[in-house]
C-alpha cells in the first residue's frame, strides 16, 4: 500500500496478523489470578500477546483472601486448555463468559480442563475425551504447554470416575464392553510402586516388592514341584520337589539335600510296591532324620509323605503321618 492511512505499514500489519494466528493455533501463556476479584481477558487489536488469543492458559498464584474469576467476552467463540495451578486450598477458581456461569474448580482442586465458549457460556468438554462410562478425565501438561515430559493422565477427587468412594482407572478391551479396573483402598496411605525394567525371564515367575515399593520378578518358590517318575536304584532329592518313586524293579534309596530350615521334600509310592521293594531315605552327610543319623525306610504300600527340615538337632521331620 503506497498511499492512504496504512501507507508503508502494510507488511508490518500482515506479519503481526500471522503472529496472532500462530499464537491462537498453539500458544502457551500464564495468567496470574487476583484475590476476591475478576480478571477480564480481552483480545488485542493489531498486537500479539493477548492471553485470550492463546490456546493453552495456565492460571497461577495463591489465593489467600477470596475466590477468583476469569472472564472472556461472550462473543469470543474459541476453545482453550485451561490449567488451574492456583497454589491455595481454600478458594475456588471460575472460568466464564461475562454473562455466563462458567466452569469452577472447587477449593483445593487443581488440574486441566478442555473448555469452549458456545456464545452464551463456558462449557467443560473434558468428559467427552478419553471418558469411560461417564467419567471425567483430567489432562495435565508440562510448563511448556506440551503433552509429554512430566505430563500424565489422572483422576482427581472432584472429577474422577465415581465407583463407590474411590476413583478407578479402567483399561478397556477391544469391544469397550469389558475392562480391568484399578483403584486405591479406602484408607490408603500414599505410595508408589516401581515396576520391573523388563518382563519376566521365565514362565511362572511372580512379582515381589521391597518395603519401598520396588517390584521385581522372582521364581515362584511356593508349593511342591513334582518331578518325573524315579525308576532307578538311587537318586538325590532337591528341596521343594516331589518325587513319584517306582520300585517295581528294585528297591530305591533317595538322598536328601543339605537342609535349610523350612526345606521340604515329598515322596509317593508310584506303583504301590514300597511293601515289596522299600524306599529308603538317607540324610545328607551327618545330618539327622528325627534326631538320628539312621536312615528312614518306608515299607508301606501306596505310601506318600513329606519331610521338612527343622534344625541341626532334629534334622528332617515328617510333615504328615
Amino acid at each position: 500500500m503506497a498511499t492512504g492511512e496504512k501507507a508503508g505499514t502494510w507488511g508490518t500489519l500482515t506479519n503481526t496478523n500471522w503472529d496472532i494466528i500462530e499464537q491462537i493455533s498453539g500458544g502457551y501463556t500464564t495468567q496470574a489470578l487476583t484475590d476476591n476479584d475478576t480478571v477480564a481477558l480481552a483480545k488485542n487489536d493489531g498486537t500479539t500477546g493477548a492471553t485470550l488469543a492463546t490456546r493453552v492458559i495456565k492460571l497461577t498464584g495463591t489465593l489467600s483472601v477470596g475466590n477468583a474469576t476469569v472472564t472472556v467476552p461472550d462473543a469470543a467463540l474459541n476453545w482453550w486448555l485451561v490449567n488451574n495451578a492456583e497454589g491455595g486450598s481454600t478458594y475456588t477458581v471460575t472460568f466464564k463468559t461475562v454473562g455466563g456461569t462458567g466452569v469452577t474448580w472447587a477449593a483445593g482442586v487443581t488440574g486441566t480442563k478442555l473448555l469452549y465458549n458456545d456464545g452464551t457460556n463456558i462449557v467443560d468438554a473434558s468428559s467427552d475425551f478419553g471418558s469411560v462410562a461417564g467419567s471425567t478425565t483430567e489432562i495435565q501438561y508440562n510448563n511448556a504447554g506440551a503433552f509429554g515430559g512430566d505430563s500424565n493422565l489422572a483422576w482427581v477427587a472432584a472429577t474422577g470416575l465415581n465407583i463407590g468412594s474411590q476413583k478407578e482407572l479402567r483399561l478397556l478391551d477391544t469391544t469397550g464392553g469389558e475392562y480391568i479396573g484399578m483403584k486405591a483402598g479406602g484408607t490408603t496411605t500414599s505410595y508408589t510402586l516401581t515396576m520391573p525394567s523388563a518382563i519376566a525371564t521365565s514362565n511362572d515367575q511372580i512379582l515381589t516388592s521391597t518395603t519401598g515399593g520396588v517390584l521385581s520378578w522372582v521364581d515362584n518358590s511356593g508349593g511342591t514341584s513334582w518331578q518325573a517318575v524315579e525308576t532307578g536304584a538311587t537318586f538325590t532329592a532337591v528341596a521343594g520337589n516331589g518325587y513319584p518313586v517306582n520300585t517295581t524293579a528294585q528297591a530305591c534309596t533317595a538322598t536328601l539335600p543339605a537342609g535349610t530350615a523350612g526345606d521340604e521334600v515329598s515322596f509317593i509310592d508310584y506303583a504301590r510296591t514300597f511293601d515289596t521293594n522299600n524306599l529308603t531315605v538317607t540324610a545328607d552327610g551327618s545330618e539327622n532324620i528325627y534326631a538320628s543319623t539312621n536312615d528312614l525306610t518306608n515299607a508301606v504300600e501306596g505310601a506318600g509323605f513329606t519331610l521338612v527340615y527343622v534344625d541341626a538337632t532334629q534334622g528332617w521331620l515328617l510333615k504328615d503321618k
